[in-house]
C-alpha cells in the first residue's frame, strides 16, 4: 500500500538536534506552527522572542539581523528587500503630512527622487542642503523638520562630509538623523559614534559581495525608535527570502578581507590615475586634495579604510562622447550599476543634472566617471584603464 499525502505531510520524524556546521541552516516559511492556542496568543514578534509568521522572521533572518547589528555597532536590525527599501522604511515610519525632511544635495539619487515624488505627494516637504557646510544645514532646519539624512561620502562625487558636526546640529534641535553607511559597510567608521540615530546600509554591496543579492538593513540602538521602525516594517509587509539571507551570511566572514583588498586596489589605481594628463581630478576621500579629505581623516583616521569606490573627472577638452568611448573600450571594468562585488564596474554620469544649483554648483566642466574596483589583479585593471584611455583620441 503506497503512502497517502497525509502520511507525507504529517510524518512524525524530526532530525536529531545538535547539528553544527560552518554555515547556518536556511529556514524558509510563510506559516509557522504553534503547539497550542495559548502559545499562538502569547508569542511576541516585536522583540524577536519567538516566531509568528515567516514575514516577521525565521532563525535565518534573526541570525543575520543580529550579525548586521553587531557590524554597525547597534542593538536592533531590520532587514529589507533592498537598500532603497531601507531608506523608504525610515522615511515612511518617521514622517507625516506637514513634516519636512532634509537631504544632502549629493545623496543617493533615488532617495532624492522619493522626496520629490511620493513624499511630496503625501504632503511631506523637503530641502537639499550642502553636506560640506554645517551652517547651511543649520539655516535650513525649520519647525517642521523631523528627519535629516546623512551620507558619507556623497554619491558619485565622493565628497566626505563633517559627520560629527552635522549630527551635532541636529542633536541640538532634537531632530532624528539617519545615515546611509553603505560605503563604510560598518568597517570604515561607526555611524553611531559619529552621532547618527539610525544607520542604513545596502547589504547588496559589500556584505553580499557577490553582485547577486538585493537587500537592505536599518540598525538602531534605541528600542523605542526601533519599535517605531519595526511597526512600519510590519505594516508595509517588507520581507527577505531565506536563500538571500543565507547568501549574505555566507559572505560576512570574508567582508573584512574583501573590503580591505578592494580599498587597497582602488587607492593604488586612484594614485596612478591622478598623474594622468587626461584627467582634471580624481575624487577619492583618502586622497589628499579630494573634497572632504580632512573630514575623512578625522572620522576614519590617518590609516583608515575607504572602500573600493572612486570617481575620475576628465579634462574639459574631452567630449562626453569621447568619455563614453573610454568606458566602452574597457574590458575588465564592466558597464553596470552597483558596486562591492567581485567584478570591477564603470559608469559615466552627468553630474550637473544630479545636483541642485541652489545648493552648490558642480565645479568641474569635465565629464565624471565612477569606478568600482572588484577583486581582479591590480596590474590587469591598470592595463585595462591605460588601453581605454587611448580611446579618447582614437
Amino acid at each position: 500500500m503506497s503512502p497517502s499525502s497525509t502520511d507525507l505531510i504529517a510524518h512524525p520524524y524530526t532530525p536529531p538536534p545538535g547539528f553544527e556546521a560552518p554555515q547556518p541552516g536556511v529556514h524558509k516559511a510563510s506559516t509557522v506552527f504553534f503547539k497550542n492556542v495559548a502559545a499562538l496568543r502569547a508569542r511576541d514578534w516585536k522583540h524577536r522572542h519567538g516566531y509568528t509568521y515567516g514575514l516577521l522572521g525565521t532563525p535565518t533572518t534573526f541570525l543575520l539581523e543580529e550579525r548586521i547589528a553587531t557590524l554597525e555597532g547597534g542593538r536592533h536590525c531590520l532587514l529589507l528587500p533592498s537598500g532603497l527599501a531601507a531608506l523608504a522604511n525610515v522615511s515612511l515610519a518617521l514622517l507625516s503630512t506637514g513634516d519636512e525632511v532634509l537631504i544632502p544635495d549629493n545623496a543617493y539619487g533615488p532617495l532624492k527622487a522619493m522626496a520629490e515624488g511620493e513624499l511630496a505627494q503625501w504632503g511631506i516637504t523637503h530641502q537639499f542642503y550642502n553636506p560640506q557646510d554645517p551652517a547651511d544645514l543649520q539655516r535650513r532646519i525649520g519647525p517642521g523638520t523631523r528627519l535629516v539624512w546623512l551620507e558619507a561620502p556623497g554619491s558619485v562625487t565622493m565628497e566626505f562630509p563633517p559627520l560629527p558636526q552635522l549630527a551635532a546640529v541636529c542633536r541640538a534641535r532634537g531632530i532624528t538623523t539617519a545615515l546611509d553607511n553603505t560605503w563604510g559597510a560598518g568597517l570604515a567608521f561607526n555611524g553611531f559614534e559619529q552621532g547618527a540615530d539610525i544607520v542604513v546600509q545596502a547589504l547588496t554591496k559589500y556584505p553580499s559581495g557577490g553582485g547577486d543579492v538585493l537587500m537592505g538593513s536599518v540598525v538602531t540602538r534605541e528600542e523605542a525608535l526601533h519599535l517605531k521602525l519595526a511597526l512600519c516594517h510590519m505594516r508595509l509587509g517588507w520581507g527577505v527570502g531565506g536563500n538571500d539571507a543565507e547568501a549574505v551570511l555566507r559572505s560576512l566572514p570574508s567582508l573584512h578581507l574583501r573590503y580591505r583588498a578592494q580599498d587597497a586596489a582602488a587607492r593604488e589605481l586612484a594614485r596612478w590615475l591622478a598623474a594622468r594628463a587626461e584627467l582634471a581630478q580624481v575624487l577619492h576621500p583618502a586622497l589628499d586634495g579630494s573634497p572632504g579629505h580632512a573630514h575623512w581623516r578625522a572620522v576614519c583616521g590617518e590609516r583608515g579604510l575607504a572602500a573600493g569606490l572612486f570617481s575620475i573627472v576628465f579634462q574639459p577638452r574631452y567630449s562626453p562622447e569621447q568619455v563614453d568611448a573610454f568606458c566602452d573600450a574597457l574590458r575588465l571594468f564592466r558597464i553596470g550599476h552597483s558596486w562591492g562585488g567581485p567584478t570591477s564596474l564603470v559608469v559615466p554620469y552627468k553630474v550637473p543634472a544630479m545636483r541642485s544649483a541652489a545648493v552648490a554648483v558642480w565645479p568641474h566642466a569635465g565629464t565624471l566617471v565612477r569606478l568600482s574596483v572588484g577583486l581582479e589583479e591590480v596590474a590587469d585593471l591598470r592595463a585595462d584603464l591605460e588601453q581605454a584611455l587611448g580611446a579618447l583620441t582614437g
